[in-house]
């Protein structure tokens, strides 16, 4: 029974009533019709079902089995959402995924993540209690075959900066999630970015789908802004552009 619940919970989490409209207003600015979204960790489906909502294809990777029967049955009759059974990393090849059946939604392949939060004040009780070898793909290829995304989500729990190494152009508009347990790995994929191309950064903390900064600043700027951050922020998502007006609040 526990693991039902725990997929139950997600599922009420992120389609609870109104937040479609709320995620629609939020992600309007990054695509829109015609337009391709990749949702990578793609878990109940949310993003993917925004980026049709706003007329865009998806591209929906997850590498959990459960969550993967989840996306088929809910976008079974849906010919414009593609989805890929596998984990990104920075090269192909496989990788084990370390499974919370307790709370899905922080599956992770980083073994750094895990130790991270042991013993961390708002992780407690999270136990990562089963393991998978699953395919691993990467950023590029799945653009060869898929298409180059004009948004990317990008929420893997830790293994965000491994992913980000296994792309080599700068896509219109991405974002990653980072957590206060992990902020070296926020800085690693801030530099990733910059290195790629002149992107300006906001951020939004949790599930508010709010720009935190008043204006779209620099990698080094977004760095420091996540240093600072008190622990009990926890979590965020930065959000990385080409033209810095889709980064405004």
């Amino acid at each position: 029974m526990r693991r039902p619940s725990a997929l139950r919970r997600s599922i009420e989490t992120y389609y609870a009533p109104g937040r479609d409209e709320a995620l629609d207003r939020f992600l309007t600015r990054f695509l829109g019709p015609g337009e391709l979204g990749f949702d990578i960790g793609a878990h109940v489906g949310d993003r993917t079902a925004s980026f049709r909502r706003l007329g865009a294809t998806a591209l929906a990777v997850e590498p959990q089995p459960r969550l993967l029967r989840l996306l088929r049955w809910l976008f079974r009759q849906d010919e414009a959402v593609a989805i890929v059974s596998a984990l990104v990393g920075a090269a192909p090849g496989e990788a084990v995924l370390r499974l919370n059946t307790g709370n899905p939604t922080v599956a992770t392949a980083s073994d750094a993540f895990v130790a991270a939060a042991d013993g961390a004040p708002g992780w407690e009780g999270q136990r990562w209690d089963r393991e998978i070898a699953c395919p691993v793909t990467t950023l590029d290829a799945l653009a060869l075959t898929h298409g180059t995304p004009h948004f990317i989500k990008l929420d893997v729990e830790g293994y965000e900066a491994e992913a980000l190494a296994g792309l080599s152009f700068a896509p219109r508009a991405l974002s990653f999630e980072f957590t206060t347990i992990q902020r070296g790995v926020a800085a690693e994929c801030l530099a990733r970015l910059a290195a790629l191309g002149p992107y300006r950064f906001n951020a939004s903390l949790g599930e508010t789908l709010s720009f935190a900064l008043p204006a779209p600043v620099e990698a080094e700027a977004m760095r420091d802004w996540i240093e600072s951050l008190p622990h009990a922020a926890n979590s965020g998502d930065v959000y990385a552009s080409l033209d810095p007006a889709r980064v405004m609040p």
